[in-house]
C-alpha cells in the first residue's frame, strides 16, 4: 500500500495523505511516497497540483511513534530524525520548484512540520473546523518545517514568534486572516472549492501561471528558503537527542492515549 494516492480531478494532480490511522502522521516511507508522486505529477503537466489528506487530519506532523522506535541510542535517534526531517525540507523545496500552480485541501489538524505542506502551496482552502497548531514547545524539538523558515514572511516575526512560543491553535477563520489560506468551507465543500480554482486556471493561459510561479520561486528565493530549512534541521537535531525531549516526547505520547 502505497502513503500517498494520486488522483486526477478536472485537469489536476490531486495526492492525497493516505495514513489516516495514524492522521497522516509522517514517516520516512510517506515522506519517499509523496516525492515520488509530485516528481510523477511535474512530467504529466497538470494545470495544478492539490495536497489533502485522507481521514480526519491533513497531517499531525512527525509520527511520535517512529521516533520513539529509534530511541535506543542517540545515534539511531538523530539518523532517524535527519532522514525525517531532511525529507520533509526536500518535499518542501520539490513543491516551490513544481512547474504548475500547488494548492492544499487542508481537510483536518495541521501540526507540527507537515504544516510545511501548506506553506508550499499557492491556494489553500481549509475546513472550517481544522486548524493549525506547532506543538513543538510542548514536546521540546525544535521547529522544523518551515515554521522559522517559511511563515515569519507570511504573517510577520511577532505574530509567528508569538504563536510558536504560546503553542497557539490557530482556527480556520484565523488561518484566512493571517493569508496562510484562501478560504475556509465547510469539509464537505473542499473539493468543489479547489475545483473551482483548478476551473478559473483553465480560463487563463497555463504558460503565464507558470511564468508566474517561477518568477516568485526563482532559484534565489528558493536558496534561501532551504538554508533556512537546513538551519531548522540542525536544531533540530540538536534538541531531539536530549535526554529531555526523550521524556518530552513520552509524555505527549502518554497524554494523547
Amino acid at each position: 500500500m502505497s502513503f500517498v494516492e494520486t488522483e486526477v480531478r478536472e485537469d489536476a494532480i490531486w495526492l492525497w495523505l493516505n495514513r489516516p490511522d495514524r492522521h497522516n502522521a509522517l514517516i520516512p516511507a510517506l515522506i519517499s511516497d509523496l516525492r515520488a508522486a509530485i516528481a510523477a505529477a511535474a512530467e504529466r503537466d497538470p494545470e495544478a497540483l492539490v495536497l489533502s489528506g485522507r481521514g480526519s487530519s491533513f497531517s499531525t506532523g512527525g509520527d511520535l511513534g517512529g521516533f520513539l522506535d529509534h530511541a535506543r541510542s542517540q545515534i539511531e535517534l538523530r539518523a532517524y530524525a535527519d532522514l525525517l526531517v531532511g525529507g520533509l525540507h526536500d518535499t518542501i523545496l520539490d513543491l516551490l520548484a513544481f512547474p504548475a500552480p500547488v494548492m492544499a485541501a487542508v481537510n483536518g489538524p495541521v501540526t507540527g512540520g507537515s504544516t510545511g505542506l501548506m506553506l508550499a502551496a499557492d491556494l489553500v482552502a481549509i475546513a472550517d473546523t481544522a486548524f493549525v497548531q506547532p506543538y513543538y514547545s510542548a514536546v521540546g524539538f525544535g521547529p522544523d518545517g518551515g515554521w522559522t523558515a517559511l511563515l515569519p514572511d507570511r504573517i510577520g516575526t511577532a505574530r509567528a514568534l508569538a504563536i510558536q512560543y504560546r503553542n497557539t491553535r490557530i482556527s480556520a477563520a484565523e488561518v484566512v486572516e493571517l493569508g496562510l489560506a484562501a478560504q475556509a468551507c465547510p469539509g464537505a465543500g473542499l473539493i468543489d472549492t479547489v475545483n473551482g480554482w483548478v476551473a478559473d486556471l483553465g480560463r487563463g493561459f497555463a504558460q503565464t501561471h507558470q511564468a508566474t510561479r517561477q518568477n516568485i520561486w526563482d532559484g534565489l528565493r528558493r536558496e534561501t528558503v532551504r538554508r533556512r530549512l537546513d538551519q531548522e534541521k540542525t536544531r533540530f537535531l540538536d534538541l531531539v537527542g536530549r535526554q529531555g525531549t526523550l521524556q518530552g516526547m513520552k509524555d505527549f505520547t502518554r497524554k494523547r492515549a
